[in-house]
């Protein structure tokens, strides 16, 4: 605690010397001072009075918050001709690309897009629109995409401002909300490689009415995206970590299982080591063809499968938003606004087969007389192992997941004036969010093994369990299933032995919020500002709906279960800046200081704050430092998820032995409490008078999250609490044991129990001038990771630097996104090149601590062009992504730091009027 105070005092006292800079106040046309790009003239910029920072609550022309704040406007917005705004945020240095399309491919948060700064997940970052929650922050394909102005980025701690989940920083996407005119738009895209087909359109009208006192507008937009499936259109899509004979551990392209097919691989029943052998599709043996290389499960090249290769490159889906808003001047001082929208995503797609294995006996009904015959040549006498691929399931053939997320949601709020400078706001805000998912084509286990393991009764066949008259454990429906060779199974196997799981979960958020700020009294150096205030919030999660087989435990892959639960939170919040000194055109000295009360009815109350201060030399430079502590709050999954319970065969550290079957909790944890975040930021930008348009910033941030929420394995949880408990076998509860000591259960359900902590640099430079007629502008922007280090209860690894794709929290150490745009009369273009560092695959050893031999992945550098053509109020648009069609690294499921699309062209047309 003495260290958190010596920070606290430490840090004001740089403001105060050194001072600190950033976003300055912002009207609707101009961007923030650590980051101009889009700027309007300066007489242009006073005479909007809509000032916005996103960073504070101080709302005051001309003043420069503490906090950094990137801006993205119209000509990062238009590049690359982003299907959704997550997407655009994505190309910027500070985001990963954790969630979207093309990494959600095989799991329940299909074609989902979030905003995830500094790659510390996305739960991590608070997603504002126009200034307050909403429940579309979980899925930004829902923001109407024809309507964003910009989107202002905090790449800081802000949640003494805003509140919970600002540990790694804000996203504020600013809607276009006094558009006026009709704005229709069409497009379409599709990948060099003939898939990804994408299709949209959009419409927005905006009105003045009652004299211009009112104001209205309405948008609706449509997209469709078709997915790409295929990967072996793609180099290294299909590869994976193989360790040779030899004990070492390589990245290859191609490998594939010997112990799963989807034919039948025959395995020993002793140890399940491979035959070799496989069923054809007519029922018979043959062998399985290897590749070059072989070792235990798997084998490089061959006529094998992996379980990838049937998942999706990028997932397809389909989506429509509808958002209006109606703005009216109650008097010349008090604005009254309400808005309202509606947004829907769905799909319905093959998701990948299961892989059952399982045990045939010697009278099974469907092995052919010549399949007899070659196990007998095989010396195979007795039951053997069967590992199936099962892609030859019903008309779907895999499993096929099928989901629609539908969001309603309506806010209004009241935004005035009075006295001398003072201003107010309040608002509140409703929306739910209608989760209606299924995964068909899922084994139910019990009657799945009954039907595979059928014989022959007077030549037909039938489930051993009918198959005698005095047996009393018969199931009359049981429709016997033949898994021998590829296509065999009968549409009556299906229906018996396998059914979906079918779940609807509602997330509910009510929020309200009101503030005041103003200018109550002068310094010797100016004005005073505060702002001050008090949020309050609701949110809750029910499921209203899971199917019977789920709460059975019945399917082998995934069951749904119900989650239910809520928290409510009380805030009071203030704010201010005090300015220091003024002295003309040599240098004018603010510090800033804000806190947070939060109340949880669930963990209590907490403190967030934070203190800065800016210092601007000579009108050109600015300095800025701040240090904060913020907060995040658990979500109501990590707090409500329901118990699931799994079986599995562990190894116990204080016994020194594995036992079968231990049961293994997991799900929610009502006791968890908030994490703890503590983040110091220092730069400054520079924008010289001598070159009008041209400006610099540097900032260094250090993130340090302590109490962190998070699950870790059930052999970790064992090894942990060995470490940390060597007296204690019960690990203070979390074990259960028998009367001889041995594992009974273990819970392995959200926890407090890690940190996380990252150091960088984000650099930023940009210039805009006139050429000939046209307006040429440059702009780069860069971000520099020192560290990134992930304590995850075990250990703690610097994943700075890890790129592949199957490392959580993998981050290159280099990513700068560079951009020449160039605009004169109806012509427009855009080159942008987009740099991602190299690195190591994975931190991955084997049991010998042997490294992946060939662990380096070069750096790739992606190529977008863009070009427009306005005449009258048509504009014609064409865009080319990855230009040169740089390859991805190896990647045996998804890479969010890479393109695995690949060379991808669209365009479209947009009228406007």
């Amino acid at each position: 605690m003495k260290s958190i105070h010596l920070f606290w005092y430490a840090s004001t006292a740089l403001s105060m010397t050194m001072g600190l800079a950033p976003a300055s106040a912002q009207t609707a046309t101009t961007t923030d001072s650590a980051a101009i790009t889009e700027t309007a003239p300066a007489d242009e910029a006073a005479a909007d009075d809509d000032i916005v920072v996103t960073s504070s609550r101080i709302q005051r022309s001309g003043f420069n918050a503490p906090t950094p704040t990137t801006v993205l406007g119209e000509a990062e917005l238009r590049q690359g001709n982003r299907p959704s705004v997550a997407q655009v945020l994505n190309d910027s240095p500070q985001f990963r690309a954790t969630s979207t399309p093309a990494t959600t491919t095989g799991n329940t948060s299909s074609s989902t897009s979030t905003a995830d700064l500094r790659g510390l997940g996305s739960v991590r970052t608070l997603t504002l629109l126009n200034g307050h929650r909403f429940t579309g922050s979980t899925d930004l394909n829902i923001v109407p995409q024809n309507l964003i102005k910009r989107v202002d980025v905090v790449t800081g701690g802000a949640s003494a401002a805003w509140g919970s989940g600002a540990v790694a920083g804000v996203v504020n996407i600013i809607l276009d909300d006094e558009m006026k005119g009709w704005r229709m738009g069409a497009q379409t895209g599709v990948s060099s490689r003939g898939d990804t087909a994408r299709y949209g359109a959009d419409l927005a009208w905006g009105t003045d009415f009652a004299g211009g006192r009112g104001h209205f507008m309405i948008s609706a937009d449509y997209m469709r995206e078709e997915g790409a499936f295929g990967r072996k259109s793609r180099p290294n899509l299909e590869s994976s970590v193989f360790q040779r004979a030899d004990g070492r551990l390589i990245l290859a392209n191609d490998v594939n299982y010997t112990i799963i097919n989807r034919g039948g691989s025959l395995l020993r029943l002793s140890n399940l080591s491979p035959y070799n052998l496989i069923f054809n599709p007519d029922g018979s043996l043959g062998p399985l063809p290897l590749g070059s290389q072989t070792s235990g499960q798997f084998t490089v090249g061959g006529d094998g499968q992996n379980i990838y290769d049937y998942v999706a490159v990028s997932s397809p889906y389909q989506r429509n938003n509808v958002y209006a808003r109606a703005t009216f001047d109650l008097t010349d001082s008090l604005k009254l606004w309400v808005d309202g929208s509606y947004s829907r995503i769905w799909s319905d797609y093959t998701f990948f087969p299961e892989t059952p294995i399982v045990a045939i006996m010697p009278d099974n009904a469907f092995l052919t007389q010549t399949a007899r015959n070659q196990l007998a040549a095989a010396g195979i006498t007795g039951p053997f192992v069967l590992g199936r691929i099962l892609d030859d399931v019903g008309p779907d053939k895999m499993l096929n997941f099928k989901f629609s997320r539908r969001n309603l949601e309506g806010a209004f709020g009241l935004k005035g004036s009075f006295g001398d400078g003072w201003g107010y706001d309040a608002y509140y805000d409703h929306g739910e969010l209608r989760a209606d998912q299924s995964l068909y084509n899922q084994r139910i286990g019990a009657k799945f093994n009954n039907a595979v393991d059928a014989v022959l009764v007077n030549g037909t066949p039938v489930c051993r369990i009918n198959a005698d008259a005095s047996t009393t454990n018969d199931d009359p429906n049981c429709a016997p299933i033949n898994l021998l060779g590829n296509g065999n199974i009968s549409a009556a196997g299906v229906a018996y032995a396998f059914g979906g799981t079918h779940s609807i979960v509602t997330s509910k958020l009510d929020a309200t919020g009101a503030s005041v700020h103003g200018q109550p009294f002068s310094t010797w150096a100016g004005k005073v500002d505060i702002a001050f205030g008090t949020d309050f919030r609701w949110e809750k999660l029910t499921t209203s709906h899971i199917d019977p087989l789920s709460l059975s435990k019945a399917f082998v892959t995934l069951n749904s279960a119900p989650t239910n639960g809520g928290f409510s939170v009380k805030e009071v919040f203030g704010e201010v800046n005090v300015p220091l000194i003024d002295i003309a055109d040599a240098i004018h000295l603010e510090v800033n200081g804000a806190a947070r009360y939060s109340d949880y009815s669930t963990s209590g109350g907490i403190w967030s704050w934070k203190t800065g201060g800016t210092m601007r030399i000579a009108n050109d430079l600015l300095l800025r430092s701040v240090y904060s502590r913020d907060i995040r709050s658990p979500s109501i999954t990590e707090y409500f998820l329901g118990r699931a319970t799994n079986k599995a065969d562990l190894y116990d550290p204080f016994l020194k032995k594995t036992q079968a079957t231990v049961s293994i909790y997991t799900g929610g944890n009502p006791n968890l409490t908030p994490e703890i975040s503590h983040t110091l930021t220092l730069g400054g930008s520079y924008s010289p008078h001598y070159v009008r348009g041209l400006s610099f910033s540097v900032d260094y941030y250090d993130i340090k999250i302590d109490n962190v929420i998070t699950t870790i394995t059930a052999a970790d949880t064992l090894n942990q609490c060995k470490l940390a408990n060597p007296n204690d076998p019960t690990c203070g509860g979390v074990i259960t044991r028998n009367a001889n000591g041995e594992l009974e259960s273990l819970t392995a359900t959200y926890r407090n129990l890690v940190s996380y902590s990252t150091r960088g640099l984000d650099i930023e430079a940009s210039y805009r001038t006139t050429l000939g007629n046209g307006k040429l502008g440059f702009r780069v922007l860069a971000n520099h990771i020192f560290d990134l280090m992930i304590a995850d209860g075990v250990g703690t690894n610097d994943v700075a630097g890890v790129v592949g794709g199957d490392t959580a929290f993998s981050t290159p150490k280099w990513r700068v996104t560079g951009s020449v745009t160039y605009e004169s009369g109806g012509f427009g273009a855009d080159l942008r090149a987009r740099y991602v560092g190299g690195g190591i695959f994975s931190l991955q050893t084997d049991a010998n601590k042997q490294p992946i031999i060939n662990n380096q992945i070069s750096a790739r550098t992606y190529i977008d062009l863009g070009l427009q053509f306005k005449t009258g109020p048509f504009t014609l648009f064409g865009n080319v992504n990855n230009l040169f069609d740089a390859d991805p690294p190896y990647t045996p499921y998804t890479n969010a730091n890479y393109d695995v699309i690949g060379r991808y062209f669209s365009a479209g047309v947009k009228l406007k009027f």
